[in-house]
């Protein structure tokens, strides 16, 4: 049988742009409380104010919760406590806060999720049920770019064991609301990065998989052919010292939610974007920021695809998806050569991307990443531990040692 993309029957993510239709969304709900859920690093910004503004416009009363770091299985749980009885949330903040939001609202309404979350498994990728479904109502204002978490059925979670993937349509908030007052304070550096995410994810997808989708082929190609010339747009104002403006900061926003639609990727393989699980790990280990490793992690691997190796990738595909990217840059660059391509790439968008460690702790993380996504798991497929190795190696500059 084919798979199919969801039977839950948790409905899709509605979007708003603009925190007006914050307002027009609360005059719907018969609840009196709205509570806020914050990231410390925006409370009391101009996002917030704004929300409190349609809350008071809708006759709400307000409260908060301001949260800091990235949480872990423990701190969603209290979290999850905390929020049970809210009439609705409204969540501000990054990508993190966000997961974190949606964890702690599913988790309060359904204990299930908890047992399985806490079920011992060497695997990276945990699958709730898709009856799992949120009592209360979420709200999500997404505070940075790329992550698109305010879209998407799935949360990071860090737990003893490594940084886990936690999948279930009923993840998805009830609102996603698009603001270019959430990004103002974005530094230009991680607006960057924001953009390199969202083409990490939409490449991955497409040259990880080898077969051939017309529509959604050509609804990924105008996405990343829209995105680099964003991209191209950040990278000048940042060049020039001026701050990307708001509009071009939504549009990116946009884009960022967009690349999570399941109309653009209905019948591809789930686990095609294989770099996700080494930069996930590789960055969780060394504590750098993911879009660091991922950065660093993309000329070796598209150097594979290329060579051609197809369990990494399609190398016609990969191909005519640089082709395509090229063709949209306002930056000219390598056409013929993938790899050379988004190293040049990387460079005009001045993504850092230098990593650090020894030899014998890129093995580690090696055997750490081989061990929860690999080793017969579908996501790593039939890459071997010392497939990974190599291309991890390479990402940090380290002579590859023998593993086993």
């Amino acid at each position: 049988m084919e798979p199919v993309w969801s039977l839950s029957r948790h409905p899709l993510t509605r979007v708003a742009y603009g925190l007006d239709g914050l307002s027009q969304w609360l005059t719907r709900h018969a609840g009196r409380r709205l509570t806020i859920l914050v990231d410390a690093a925006v409370a009391d910004g101009e996002a917030e104010a704004r929300v409190r503004e349609r809350a008071a416009w809708a006759d709400r009363d307000t409260e908060r919760i301001v949260l800091s770091g990235p949480g872990d299985l423990a701190s969603v749980t209290r979290l999850a406590a905390d929020l049970v009885d809210r009439e609705f949330v409204v969540a501000i903040g990054g990508g993190s806060l966000l997961d974190q939001a949606k964890l702690a609202v599913l988790l309060g309404s359904d204990p299930a999720v908890g047992d399985r979350l806490t079920v011992r498994q060497r695997s990276g990728l945990v699958l709730l049920s898709a009856d799992s479904a949120p009592r209360v109502p979420l709200v999500a204002v997404p505070t940075t770019v790329g992550t698109g978490s305010e879209l998407s059925g799935a949360v990071c979670l860090s737990t003893p064991e490594g940084k886990r993937l936690v999948l279930g349509n009923g993840l998805q908030p009830e609102v996603a609301v698009y603001d270019a007052v959430a990004t103002r304070t974005l530094p230009g550096d991680l607006l960057a990065e924001g953009v390199l995410e969202v083409l990490f994810r939409l490449a991955g997808m497409y040259a990880g998989d080898h077969r051939e989708l017309p529509t959604e082929d050509a609804f990924a190609e105008t996405l990343l052919r829209r995105l680099v010339r964003l991209g191209d747009e950040v990278a000048a104002a940042r060049a020039d010292g001026t701050a990307p403006g708001d509009a071009l900061r939504l549009e990116i926003a946009k884009l960022s939610g967009l690349s999570h639609q399941p109309w653009l990727n209905l019948g591809r393989d789930p686990c095609a974007c294989k770099g996700w699980y080494l930069a996930n790990e590789l960055s969780t280990a060394l504590g750098v920021r993911k879009m660091t490793a991922a950065a660093a992690l993309l000329p070796p691997l598209w150097r594979r695809i290329t060579r051609p190796d197809p369990r990494w990738g399609s190398a016609p595909r990969l191909a005519r998806l640089w082709r395509a990217v090229s063709a949209a840059r306002t930056v000219p660059g390598p056409v013929d050569d993938p790899a050379a391509g988004i190293d040049a790439l990387l460079d005009d968008w001045g993504i850092r991307r230098s990593l650090d460690a020894p030899p014998e702790r890129v093995a580690e993380v090696a055997r750490a990443t081989v061990r929860a996504w690999g080793q017969g798991l579908p996501t790593l497929g039939a890459l071997t531990l010392a497939d990974v190795h190599e291309v991890m190696a390479e990402a940090v500059g380290a002579p590859a040692l023998a593993t086993r």
